[in-house]
């Protein structure tokens, strides 16, 4: 069963949410809130697996809320539901330590599996929408020291280097795997392995981390 915390600022978007996850026997709604400083609060008092964060919020946004409960060492992940074309803001809720994001017209079934994966540990964003994101944002995102950034990198192999490139490309375990010619069990090994060394929380904050230190770059206009 994986509990989650349902924040919205809009009464229909959280009722329709909660419909969603209410039919399907492994998900329970914990909670709702309305604004970023009750979904801090509610976070704390409920600590559920997952809290599905609305990112535009009048007071405390998405984003804000999402780096204090981050912050708070709660054991809580936080899912994004935002508007790629309209919301420039999901770059910095991946920062603040969202595990990922999600389109708000996603389909059930999409946003069910999200849920799941976040719940589980994994990052759930598609490699080709990381990519898309960080291509389009890219240029505003301020860059990490290069001394820290270069410290991690040393740390690498020349193996998990390769591969912290290929996460960063938007590849999948399977075509990692395919393309280097590794098993995905060992190609799951590697990435965890980075993920550590570089203190990624999970593979969107390793892309992030690529792009800050300057191993890849953003697609030309």
């Amino acid at each position: 069963m994986t509990t989650v915390l349902i924040v919205d600022d809009q009464p229909l978007h959280r009722l329709g949410l909660r419909i969603l996850l209410e039919s399907v026997p492994e998900t329970q709604v914990a909670g709702e809130a309305g604004s970023g400083s009750e979904a801090v609060r509610r976070t704390a008092e409920l600590h559920p697996d997952v809290v599905l964060m609305d990112i535009r919020m009048p007071g405390m946004d998405g984003i804000e809320a999402t780096r204090r409960i981050v912050a708070s060492g709660n054991r809580s992940r936080v899912l994004v539901l935002t508007t790629f074309d309209l919301d420039e803001y999901a770059h910095a809720a991946l920062r603040a330590g969202a595990s990922g994001f999600l389109l708000k017209d996603a389909r059930p079934e999409e946003l069910l599996g999200g849920i799941r994966a976040v719940a589980a540990g994994d990052a759930i964003i598609s490699p080709g929408l990381t990519r898309r994101l960080l291509d389009a944002y890219a240029q505003h995102l301020p860059r990490a020291t290069r001394e820290d950034g270069d410290a991690k990198l040393e740390t690498l192999t020349e193996r998990e280097r390769e591969i912290l490139v290929a996460i960063a490309h938007g590849w999948t375990n399977p075509e990692i795997a395919e393309r280097l010619h590794l098993s995905e069990s060992t190609v799951k090994t590697h990435v965890g392995r980075v993920l550590a060394k570089v203190g990624a929380r999970d593979r969107v904050q390793a892309v992030i981390f690529a792009y800050d230190i300057g191993l890849t770059y953003p697609n030309p206009a």
